[in-house]
């Protein structure tokens, strides 16, 4: 496990070399995940592997308050997590060169929001999922709202623990932790959907990847028609779960997208 410090906190980072190991004339892919349950382990057995086989030098971390990553009682906004992720690429000296961003439902929202900020630390952004518009973020903070309710009176975690569930209660307690003890929910309730006029501003190559059937879909839609530079490819078959229901046209896609790496060699 490697603790990386980043501003104020210690991330868990994990690195993964392209073909011949790190190379500085080659621009890092950097993945971030979604919210609560999700951590960097979510890319371990679907995208990770395969694109640092084809030569990519691939960056997982957790978010603050996720997986390994230190819990903070605050902090839990876009803006803020953006900055931990702009401090965890000048910690690695990942910041010299832009990076790819490929972000999992609410991390393609802190992936787009890092290309508004800091566009001259960014390569391009693939979106999986993203919560982009509409009324995503009133949805969100009803639905965690209802998880904490219940992580915190039916005590979820220690009824998994009594049954020797043990991983399940950890991540039962895990999320308990987050909901229930930092102001996660209140800072997400406190931040905005993206406008047709944050698109415009979009200076990177965007590629979203969506589910046919995802509720998500309408605001990639919105966002390929105000974005200047960007693909979207639809999914067939799947709603929000592209990224474990459809990995390999995900992976062929996001392959495409990052084409060749200088100087590697296919494993």
């Amino acid at each position: 496990m490697a603790l990386t410090p980043a501003g104020g906190l210690r991330l868990h980072t994990q690195w993964l070399p392209g073909h011949g190991g790190p190379r500085p004339d080659r621009p890092a892919v950097v993945f971030l995940h979604g919210l609560v349950m999700d951590n960097l382990s979510s890319f371990y057995c679907t995208l990770a592997g395969p694109v640092s086989r084809a030569g990519h030098d691939v960056l997982l971390y957790d978010q603050r308050g996720h997986g390994r990553s230190e819990r903070p009682p605050s902090g839990y906004d876009r803006a803020t997590s953006v900055a931990d992720l702009i401090a965890l690429l000048g910690s690695l000296g990942l910041d010299r060169h832009p990076v790819h961003l490929v972000g999992n439902s609410y991390g393609g929202a802190l992936a787009l929001h890092t290309a508004l900020v800091r566009p001259e630390l960014v390569a391009s952004v693939v979106l999986i999922d993203a919560h982009l518009t509409g009324d995503w973020i009133e949805d969100m903070t009803d639905t965690l709202s209802v998880a904490a309710l219940g992580l915190e009176h039916r005590r979820t975690g220690e009824q998994l623990a009594a049954l020797g569930r043990r991983k399940e209660a950890r991540l039962s307690a895990a999320a308990d932790a987050l909901l229930n003890h930092t102001t996660l929910i209140e800072d997400i309730a406190a931040d905005t959907p993206f406008t047709c006029h944050d698109f415009a501003r979009l200076r990177r190559p965007v590629l979203g990847v969506y589910g046919e059937h995802s509720e998500l879909l309408p605001g990639a839609q919105e966002l390929m028609l105000s974005a200047p530079d960007c693909e979207l490819c639809v999914l067939p078959d799947v709603g929000h779960t592209v990224l474990n229901e459809a990995t390999e046209g995900l992976c062929d896609a996001l392959l495409g997208r990052l084409g060749a790496p200088a100087g590697a060699v296919a494993r």
